[in-house]
Formats: C-alpha cells, structure tokens, sequence
C-alpha cells in the first residue's frame, strides 16, 4: 500500500506517520486505547493531501467530546496562539513562566542601551540574575521566526549588555537575553543564535527547555485551552488582562461580570480543575 501524504502548515507533505500521532495524543494524557481508537478513526477518513490541521481537528473533536481535559492539553500549541492577534497577552505568559519559577517579572519595560532607549516585552528576576526576553508572537502555527528575527534581537542586546539595571532594588547587568516564539526557529535562526550565544526558546526547542517543557513544568495553561468557553468569552477575559485558567478560577465569584452564565460557571471550573489537576 502506498503512504499517504499529507500538508504541513508550512506547505510542505510529509507521509503520514500514525505513531506521531499516538504519541501526541499519549503526551497529552489520552489512555492508549483511547489514542488508537482516535488513530482508527482518523485512517478511516485520511487522504492524500490532508492537511496536518484537519488531522489535529478530528483528533480534537473526538477528545473534546470524550476527554475534554485531555483535548484542552493537546491543543495547547493552538491555545497559545490564539492568545492574539497582538503580543501582549503571550507577553503576559511568558513572565507568569518565570514567576513560576521563583521570578519576579514586568512586561514592556523601557530600558536605555548604550545607544538609545528599547522596549524589553519581558523582565524578569531572581538572586543575581537578570533576565531580559524580546517575545516573538505568531498566530499561525506554520509561520517561524527567521535570521532577521534573531539579528534583531542580538542587535538590541549588543545594545544593552554593558548597561547597568536597578531591578528589585539593586544594580544587575544583564546575565541572559532571550528570543522567545510560540512556533519554530528556521535553522538558519538556530545555527547564528549558537554561534553568536543567543538564548531561543521555541514551542519545540531547545530539545529540554522548549516553551512545550516549560508549560509542562509548570502547570500553566492559557485561557484559550478551556473547551467550555466561546471565542467571545475567552476575549473578554483576554482583553481584562487575564492569560492564564487559574487567573479564571481566581476570579470565580466575578465570572458574571465577564458576560459568563451563571449556569456555564460551574462547568468552566470544573474544567480549570481537571485541567490543573
């Protein structure tokens, strides 16, 4: 039997690989029965030409009606993206990352360089370190930050590395810069960061340390995972400077006040706690 081939979000075909697929679904907490059964539907349907984000789509309709706590973990790239069309809320993530971590952490800092002034998208701090990260946002999941990307950022550090900070009341120099993307680096984005020591943090690497690892690590789901919110409640909460489920669950006694029915409450909640759990 020939394979069949399908699209990536980058336009580009690949033979379809069911293992890959199983084991994403396994990595998001699908029982493996459960994953094969997914699998069998799947081959069922596939063609030639497929698109990897129909895939994902029947695989994400069968967990929500199934598993919705599971479904909200497999879609976790996908909710990370749709924290835009703007920055600012993956900016938001990002420093809750490091607080996880012990940080203490701002977003769109004005820092002056040796040069002239930047805007940082996130701060962040802890004993003697001070972290500085320029956030590369994408909305889709094909698009990848590329050499001119990294130039950029390596261009602004240059800038600011000899400078002297006052965060958390003392005095730091810089002692990491970081890129970090939601989607992926191209290789010739990889090859110059190493070459020059510059930090990236990308959905899949470094190979430990991914923004997938971090989330992991930590715990921390965005809004936009939630099955039991519309498109339009997940913005209102976006747009009220909230990024993260336990933000929602933390502000339970107010959800009204969002435009959430008092009877969907209950079930978003439940939801945040299975998710969390």
């Amino acid at each position: 039997m020939s394979p069949i081939f399908v699209t990536k979000s980058t336009g580009e075909q690949e033979a379809f690989d069911p293992q890959k697929l199983v084991n994403s679904l396994r990595k998001a907490g699908a029982a493996k029965e459960q994953a094969e059964d997914i699998l069998r539907h799947i081959e069922r349907e596939l063609v030639s030409g497929m698109t990897t984000t129909e895939i994902y789509r029947h695989a994400f309709s069968f967990l929500r009606h199934s598993a919705q706590p599971v479904a909200a973990r497999y879609s976790m790239k996908r909710a990370i993206a749709d924290l835009g069309p703007n920055g600012f809320p993956f900016e938001k993530f990002i420093a809750e990352i490091f607080k996880a971590h012990g940080y203490e952490a701002l977003t769109g800092q004005i820092v002056q360089g040796g040069c002239v002034e930047h805007e940082v998208d996130v701060v962040a701090w802890k004993g003697s370190e001070l972290v500085m990260v320029e956030a590369k946002f994408h909305n889709e999941p094909g698009l990848k930050s590329d050499l001119k990307v990294a130039l950029y950022v390596k261009a602004r550090y240059d800038d600011l590395k000899t400078q002297t900070f006052e965060y958390g009341g003392k005095k730091r120099k810089i002692t990491l810069f970081q890129l970090f993307t939601n989607t992926k680096f191209t290789d010739t984005a990889i090859r110059y960061a190493s070459c020059q020591g510059l930090s990236l943090v990308g959905w899949n690497y470094p190979r430990k340390g991914s923004l997938e690892d971090l989330v992991s690590d930590t715990g921390l789901h965005p809004l936009t995972s939630l099955t039991t919110l519309t498109h339009t409640e997940k913005r209102t909460l976006l747009d009220a400077g909230l990024v993260l489920c336990k933000q929602v669950a933390n502000r339970r006694d107010s959800l009204e006040s969002y435009g959430i029915p008092s009877n969907k409450i209950k079930q978003v909640l439940a939801e945040i706690d299975h998710l969390c759990a």
